[in-house]
């Protein structure tokens, strides 16, 4: 009985996502939308919000809390007159809105799409900016064979290797294998990136400089037991200064298996090129 009210629920809820609209907007013809002043309209892009231009002060916008591809829209008054929304996303993608006042919109949620195969209308000064790119990059790099050999460490039957190292425009990119030869899921705690003295002293206090990746394309949160699996870190573009080398270090939640595994500039300044 339990299940049975278990797959009810399920489909209820199958069904209310499918009521959802989904709109393509497939050239720069602005999208017809009603607003309220009482109720709020969500947009949903399919990428992270980079700019929104509102055409009138009258016109409410705001990013959801903690998300960032939901845009909450609504009317400041019942007088608001006919007014336009441009929204830029991190795929490159321009989409268009014209508004206009009702009471009682028949729209609250609309999901956007940008799948329709063209061109990004936008090119970000900034390649790091694009989503969507440095999405496709990563895939390819995650798919190559390993290029590197050799800069590993497997303790705990734990492995983790650095298995190439790559570039496009301003961003280098690292794919790392991690593997759980264990029962026991391994959850990551941190997967940290930092230069430092090639030797350390005693004497003196050890500096260490973080490298903050763009993005991490695949998970860097778990290894389950028995399992393999790559992630592949953007950053923007460095090199490792003399007397100094960079470390890659797994550490993991609440335990002790911790890896460390050591790269020259060498490593880096021999980074291939990505033809996808």
């Amino acid at each position: 009985m339990m299940r049975t009210g278990l797959w009810v629920w399920i489909s209820l809820v199958i069904i209310l996502v499918s009521w959802v609209p989904c709109v393509a907007q497939n050239s720069l013809t602005p999208i017809g939308l009603s607003i309220s002043s009482e109720k709020t309209t969500n947009l949903i892009f399919p990428f992270s919000i980079k700019s929104v231009d509102r055409g009138s002060k009258d016109l409410l916008v705001q990013k959801a809390k903690n998300v960032e591809n939901v845009l909450q829209v609504k009317a400041a008054s019942c007088d608001f007159g006919e007014s336009n929304l441009t929204v830029i996303t991190a795929d490159g993608n321009l989409f268009s809105f014209l508004l206009v006042y009702d009471e009682r919109p028949s729209i609250l949620n609309l999901r956007l799409t940008s799948d329709d195969g063209s061109a990004p209308l936008v090119q970000f000064s900034d390649f790091g900016d694009n989503e969507s790119k440095i999405a496709k990059v990563s895939e390819w790099i995650a798919a190559r064979k390993p290029s590197i050999r050799g800069k590993k460490e497997r303790k705990f039957d734990i492995l983790m290797a650095l298995e190439g190292v790559y570039i496009d425009n301003d961003l280098l990119f690292f794919k790392i294998r991690l593997e759980n030869n264990s029962q026991l899921n391994y959850d990551v705690d941190q997967l940290r990136f930092y230069i430092r003295d090639k030797k350390q002293s005693k004497r003196t206090a050890f500096q260490e400089v973080e490298l903050k990746p763009v993005k991490i394309h695949g998970d860097a949160q778990r290894i389950r037991g028995e399992s393999s699996h790559s992630v592949v870190l953007s950053f923007p573009k460095f090199t490792i200064p003399d007397k100094k080398i960079m470390v890659v270090q797994l550490l993991e939640k609440n335990g002790g298996r911790n890896l460390e595994i050591q790269v020259k500039y060498k490593t880096i300044a021999e980074a291939r090129s990505v033809k996808y």
